[in-house]
């Protein structure tokens, strides 16, 4: 009996265990980067050192999080999401470990960035689910592993606050790489490597450009508070990091098999939702940050709550509690009236309880309820947000779709602390001798939060119109109960063999349930996710193009036959004069409302032009005659749009 015959024979894992072993991961990695939070005021004094190096401990996990996140998401799409996944996980325990053993703050800084590798567990975790769960079971994961990040930020006060009275503060790592290990192994022995897998050549330059540009602008997010926001090293940081991305983005376009793929993550469906998570993200982490202020704060100030650190984890439990228990109740929404209600659902119930705290946060209860209103819509949110990317990108695509989602949502969550720790600064009062943020900070930001929070609904509600892609999408007679077992590449290209950039490849079964998609890169290259052997109807379309169809039968092999463009779709018309009598010879120019010139032709001898016929939009189309003669007329193109005409004017003299 061969290996694979074996594999098939194992006993799959349940649901259930699948879930649990992945939800727990995502707790312990949040843990991980958020147990040392609480004790950063009096780690200065610990270490010996400086408010602004003590800081480091922080940022360096930012950093990490922030540059390994679409790193390790794309290797798990391209050589195996549990290989990824445990790789990922095993990083951050060695962080654990070396922190625990280490006194000195540049080994303590570089504890901190392994452990915030472990960002990426999260997003490996859900692209698991898809592949492995039941189809009814997936919003109910993908809700609890969403929620991992605030679950853990939330215990992990309470937790902070205990070892830091009862214990040596290295015990926060000691508790970590333990609980990590135990993890690790169950995850060795419960998770089962997904089949698939589109391997082909990992994008080195795109990941080191992306990286860099990602480190200069985390680092001026994240240090401009302290360095000055118009200060010359913020500042140069900023620019720096834009023309890192200015040049990462055109080389993305051409690289085949790229880190993170552009024409998917430009669908209108995949910004809307990635927009949602930067300020959602944003919103969550201003709910976390002023609701501990308001129990921390002296009563002396009129409105502070005076609790110790410990309390203050304490009454932090229930928000984390909240996401927990509002994970099922996101799950049934998603099933039962789409992510995309559920999503804004939970923006609108975030914006108005923002409204309210700012009137409603004069005691402990009201502070507490605000909080947990907030984090209950927040769990909705987060619940929502990865199904619906991954019901707008190919299921090959899953886990650095959702890497790219995860990163955009901890760029929200530090631009919050930044703008948070700006705003406090500005408007202090003094209390004992120490200043604190006043009443008029809190009120403030409680303000750009319901703000941010309306905000992410306005860009949620387009997102309502739109029509799911994906075979996970729970429609009658659409969708494919059957997982994808193996991944089917092929190639676009037109008659003469060259490639077809851009165009997208829709695989159904013949009975219409939708299978898989996926957009061919620069080189025309596609790869789509199937169940396994048998007859798949496939539609090929491109820009310009005239779509195919045809039924493909695919046996063992991993690759289809290449899929010929033959038809070029044409913008044709007549040019004539004034009398209307058509004009040979002349010079057809049709230009980007923009500015640049996209085509140019000459007319034949009636006349007539053809010009291949442009991605939709606006244009201007313009013609010269040899005497002289011009003329211009915009033109609207779209899918119908194939015939535009000119009449030139009198001649130049």
């Amino acid at each position: 009996m061969n290996k694979r015959s074996r594999r098939h024979e194992a006993p799959a894992p349940s649901a259930a265990l699948i879930v649990t072993t992945l939800s727990l991961c995502g707790i312990v990695v949040s843990l991980q980067q958020t147990l040392l939070l609480p004790l950063l005021p009096v780690l200065p004094d610990l270490l010996d050192t400086s408010v602004d190096s003590a800081s480091w401990l922080v940022t360096a996990t930012l950093l990490a999080g922030a540059i390994a996140t679409p790193t390790v998401t794309r290797l798990a799409d391209m050589y195996g999401k549990r290989r990824m996944l445990m790789l990922a996980l095993t990083i951050s325990v060695l962080g654990s470990l070396l922190g625990a053993f280490s006194q000195d703050l540049p080994l303590l800084i570089v504890a901190r960035a392994l452990q915030g590798v472990g960002t990426a567990v999260v997003p490996v975790g859900i692209a698991i689910m898809r592949d492995e769960l039941p189809r009814e079971r997936i919003p109910l994961g993908v809700a609890l592993m969403s929620a991992t990040l605030a679950i853990g930020a939330g215990v992990g006060l309470p937790v902070a606050g205990l070892i830091s009275e009862h214990l040596d503060w290295h015990a926060i790592f000691w508790v970590t790489g333990a609980v990590g290990l135990v993890l690790l192994g169950a995850a060795m022995a419960v998770l089962p490597e997904s089949p698939v897998r589109t391997r082909g050549t990992f994008d080195i330059r795109g990941a080191v450009l992306l990286s860099a540009a990602l480190t200069a602008l985390m680092l001026a997010i994240s240090k401009g508070s302290i360095w000055g926001w118009t200060s010359p090293t913020t500042l140069g940081l900023v620019v720096v990091g834009g023309l890192l991305l200015a040049a990462w983005v055109p080389i993305e376009l051409r690289t085949p098999s790229p880190l993170v793929d552009l024409r998917v993550s430009s669908r209108r469906a995949v910004v809307l939702v990635n927009s949602t998570s930067i300020l959602v993200g944003f919103a969550m982490f201003a709910n976390m940050l002023l609701t501990t202020q308001l129990l921390q704060l002296p009563e002396e100030t009129g409105f502070g709550l005076g609790l110790g650190v410990l309390e203050t984890g304490w009454w932090m439990v229930p928000n984390a509690a909240a996401f927990g228990l509002m994970a099922p109740v996101s799950a049934w929404l998603t099933r039962r009236f789409g992510p995309q209600v559920t999503a804004l659902s939970g923006t609108l119930i975030m914006g108005v309880a923002y409204i309210l705290r700012v009137f409603l946060s004069d005691d402990l209860a009201q502070v507490v309820i605000g909080s947990v209103i907030v984090g209950m819509g927040t769990a909705m949110v987060y619940g929502a947000l990865p199904t619906m990317i991954m019901r707008a990108v190919p299921v090959t695509e899953t886990a650095s779709a959702n890497g790219l989602n995860v990163l955009l949502r901890s760029i929200g969550t530090t631009s919050a602390s930044a703008i948070v720790t700006a705003v406090t600064s500005a408007f202090v009062v003094t209390v004992g001798g120490q200043e604190v943020a006043g009443e008029q900070a809190i009120t403030l930001l409680f303000w750009l939060a319901a703000a941010t929070s309306l905000a992410a609904a306005a860009v949620t509600v387009p997102t309502l119109r739109m029509q799911d892609f994906s075979p996970d999408a729970d429609r009658a007679g659409t969708a494919t109960t059957s997982r994808p077992t193996r991944v089917v590449r092929g190639q676009v290209v037109d008659e003469q063999a060259r490639p077809v950039r851009s165009a997208v490849v829709t695989v159904l079964t013949t009975d219409g349930s939708a299978v898989d998609w996926g957009q061919a890169d620069s080189e025309g290259q596609v790869a789509v996710a199937v169940p396994g052997p048998g007859d798949y109807f496939v539609v090929t379309s491109a820009d310009g193009w005239q779509p195919r169809s045809r039924i493909v039968t695919l046996g063992d092999e991993t690759r289809m036959p290449p899929l010929v463009l033959r038809h070029r779709l044409t913008l044709e018309g007549t040019i004539t004069d004034t009398d209307g009598q058509p004009i040979p010879g002349a010079l057809v120019i049709l230009t980007h409302h923009a500015g640049e010139a996209v085509h140019s032709a000459r007319t034949d001898h009636d006349g007539r032009y053809a010009v291949p016929r442009p991605p939709n939009g606006r244009y201007v189309l313009s013609a010269i005659a040899d005497n002289g003669a011009t003329g211009a007329r915009p033109v609207t193109v779209w899918e119908a749009n194939r015939t535009a005409d000119l009449t030139l004017g009198t001649p130049l003299a």
